[in-house]
């Protein structure tokens, strides 16, 4: 029988050792941690967005790190298969905003539970505790393993699942990417992706805690808009996080390791174009004309935003509303559609939810998620040079290339 080692638990190790399992082989998996899904259980805060109901080229869109090299593993192992896979095991999902699938009892535990019992049922060794060191390669095929405690596993194929170098207190540590390396494998520098910015206002400290939702973001540099973003944001005591902050962080990361500029636009009210944006204000300071200007905003913005967006905006908070001009009006439609943040870094990769770089895509064969370079060696999940926003990609991609990999492993 053939013998399969998987290394990592989490997503793609999980799914890539059921996969190989049922093709009549026999499966160990490796995981670090003392116990398994470490990441798995943190992801979508606690409830676990495993996938996302977008087509093919809505995931590839969405996953702006080398997404094409996807196509053969998203045929092979879809969104819909996932979530037959969850409903087969009684994880019935459901479908939210922006297609984000979630199990329907809102618990991560219960998709890390389906995924024991199945891995349970073809009777797949789980060692946990077991830290991978090495990879054991002779004449350019896979042979083994040894781990940190020098004990040796012999095996006719290896599935690195290791995850990226983001969230380390879950197993992400990148030794992987060291393993890999060791047999000859380039990686990609890795970078943060998915990850909160820190911004030079001082001010911003004023706002930690206040979170917005249905308001846009956009990346500016050198007076020219590169990405835009819609729906919640949340400002920290070091800048700005939040789905569509940590979706447009890889652009940020981008220009910020090239040294070029990088502000962060934001519209507190980008359903309104500025002439109407004038006109509901000319009404609230109507209704509200014998009060202060700080006072008549309340319906508007946030009561904890309001001083700082006229501070901004130079206006005197406790000038009568009725008093307010035409030029003081038309600063405060400026700054309200254009809050403008100077980007001085991202935050560590430590804090990032998901890693970019990684095994490069070029050494990996797309159909298979075999090494090009060692025979019986695979990759899948993170570890590999791939990611994309938030919304169930990321997993979606974990699952997908771990399915793959391990049915290939079994032949």
């Amino acid at each position: 029988m053939k013998k399969v080692i998987v290394i990592g638990a989490g997503a793609a190790g999980m799914m890539a050792a059921i996969a190989a399992a049922e093709n009549d082989t026999e499966v160990i998996i490796l995981e670090k941690m003392p116990k398994v899904g470490r990441k798995l259980l943190i992801t979508g805060k606690g409830r676990c967005n495993v996938t996302n109901s977008g087509d093919m080229q809505t995931f590839i869109k969405n996953m702006p790190g080398n997404g094409s090299f996807l196509y053969s593993a998203l045929n092979a192992f879809n969104n819909q298969a996932m979530i037959d896979f969850l409903a087969k095991y009684n994880v019935p999902t459901k479908c939210e905003r922006g297609g984000r699938i979630f199990p329907v009892s809102d618990k991560a535990i219960d998709v890390v539970n389906a995924f024991l019992r199945v891995l349970a049922n073809h009777k797949v060794k789980i060692l946990t505790e077991q830290r991978a060191q090495r990879i054991l390669v002779e004449n350019n095929r896979i042979t083994g393993i040894i781990t940190t405690a020098g004990t040796v596993y012999h095996s006719d194929a290896v599935i690195l699942c290791s995850g990226g170098a983001s969230y380390p207190a879950t197993g992400s540590s990148g030794d992987g990417y060291v393993m890999a390396r060791e047999v000859g494998h380039h990686i990609v520098p890795l970078k943060p992706s998915l990850v909160p910015l820190e911004v030079a206002e001082e001010w911003i400290t004023e706002l930690q805690g206040l979170s917005l939702k249905n308001v846009t973001a956009a990346v500016i540099t050198e007076g020219r808009k590169t990405a835009e973003e819609f729906g919640e944001m949340l400002f920290t005591h070091f800048g700005l996080s939040g789905p569509i902050i940590l979706s447009l962080s890889k652009v940020v990361a981008d220009l910020l390791s090239k040294k070029k500029e990088a502000l962060l636009e934001v519209n507190l009210k980008p359903a309104l174009t500025e002439e109407v944006l004038d006109k509901r204000l000319q009404r609230d300071f109507e209704k509200f004309s014998r009060k202060q200007l700080k006072n008549s905003l309340h319906e508007l913005l946030p009561a904890k935003i309001i001083p700082v967006v006229m501070d901004i905006a130079f206006l005197d908070p406790d000038k009568p509303v009725h008093q307010i001009t035409k030029q003081e009006r038309s600063r405060l439609v400026a700054t309200l559609s254009h809050l403008t943040f100077t980007v001085t870094s991202t935050r560590s990769i430590n804090e990032a939810i998901v890693t970019a770089g990684g095994v490069s895509t070029k050494e990996i064969n797309p159909a298979t998620m075999q090494s090009k370079l060692v025979q019986g060696l695979f990759f899948a999940g993170e570890v590999i040079d791939i990611d994309g926003y938030t919304g169930g990609f990321n997993l979606q991609a974990a699952f997908s290339t771990g399915y793959v990999a391990g049915k290939n492993a079994a032949y």
